[in-house]
């Protein structure tokens, strides 16, 4: 069958182009193999990273039909499987762009020095300095190492960042990435500088409070890390240490759960004032409602009552399980 790759191709600080390469494939070709042909037979100032071809390395992640993959995992078959109607003149289309949230230096390569960067910050290596070593090996059980095991599947490859919406708006956030490496090293029972990590993980929007939690990480992840899921978790050791009055962010998510559980859903009268004014405490926070609550009031939007859900009893014994298995010592387990 033929194929149309419509390749973005982009020089440094320059505006980027669509060119279009049409090759015979066939359905079990991978999206590199083609890259690759096209690069050997048609074009060959085509730049593209790649490496080892079997979706261990990471250097082939680029945007395929809108989200970031790996070019050596995805194929033809499965890729206009996923869209129906990718076809111009009886041609099926594939668009090929580089990762976002990271600039180009030529076509499908981008400048990965950010990304680096932020993983370094969040200090990704096992520390034992408070512990005096034997020189030996530090064992753990099978079951230490088994809370490992799924963030220790990263690749590094770049896709949760690049489809990370809070990095594109927060350049100050770290990113997905480093924050599910983060995890591991919570989770590692060698570690000794968990309480400094936590500290440092909880500085507002940097850290993990700067996740919206939209879920795209996890949908990219070709190793199913699930980095989301590994930021919740280190959320869930901060918010074991710590009360309402730490932080707004903290005292969101406390006060979003006690509220559920007290009602169902959200009490929306009472959410601003205890988060944002923190109930009458902060004076500027509280100040800072107004106009949005005049906005309400002038539009009739502003809830005057509140109805808790009929089924208030099972969210909150819901909401109880969850918190009894998330603070038992098994949490880290998958």
């Amino acid at each position: 069958m033929q194929v149309s790759f419509k390749i973005l191709r982009q020089a440094e600080n320059a505006e980027p182009t669509v060119q279009t390469y049409i090759l015979d494939v066939e359905p079990g070709n991978t999206i590199l193999e083609c890259l690759n042909r096209i690069k050997w037979e048609q074009d060959g100032s085509l730049a593209f990273r790649k490496n080892c071809r079997n979706t261990i390395c990471g250097s082939c992640t680029m945007r395929i039909n809108g989200r970031a993959a790996l070019a050596c995992k995805e194929n033809i078959g499965n890729e206009l499987g996923k869209f129906s109607g990718m076809a111009r003149e009886g041609v099926a289309e594939i668009t090929i762009a580089p990762l976002g949230n990271l600039p180009v230096i030529k076509d499908l390569v981008v400048d990965m020095r950010s990304f680096w960067d932020n993983l370094e910050a969040v200090d990704p290596y096992v520390s034992s300095s408070a512990r005096a070593l034997e020189l030996r090996e530090f064992l753990q059980t099978p079951s230490e190492r088994s809370r490992l095991d799924r963030n220790g599947n990263c690749i590094m490859c770049g896709a949760c960042y690049s489809e990370c919406n809070a990095r594109e708006v927060n350049p100050d956030f770290v990113g997905p990435h480093a924050l599910a490496k983060a995890h591991r090293l919570v989770a590692d029972s060698r570690d000794t500088a968990t309480e400094i990590r936590l500290e440092n993980y909880n500085k507002g929007t940097e850290g993990v409070w700067g996740c919206t939690r939209c879920l795209m990480c996890n949908a990219v992840c070709p190793m199913d890390v699930a980095p989301m899921d590994r930021i919740g978790n280190i959320k869930q050791e901060i918010l074991a240490r710590k009360d309402a009055q730490a932080s707004r962010s903290i005292r969101h998510r406390k006060v979003l759960i006690n509220l559920v559980k007290k009602g169902g859903w959200i009490d929306e009268r009472k959410f601003g004032l205890q988060v944002v004014a923190n109930s009458g405490r902060d004076l500027k926070g509280f100040i800072s409602l107004a106009p949005l609550g005049l906005r309400m009031l002038a539009r009739g939007k502003f809830p005057f009552l509140f109805e808790s859900s009929p089924e208030k009893t099972k969210v909150r014994s819901l909401i109880e399980s969850v918190q009894k298995l998330t603070s038992s010592p098994s949490r880290h387990e998958e």
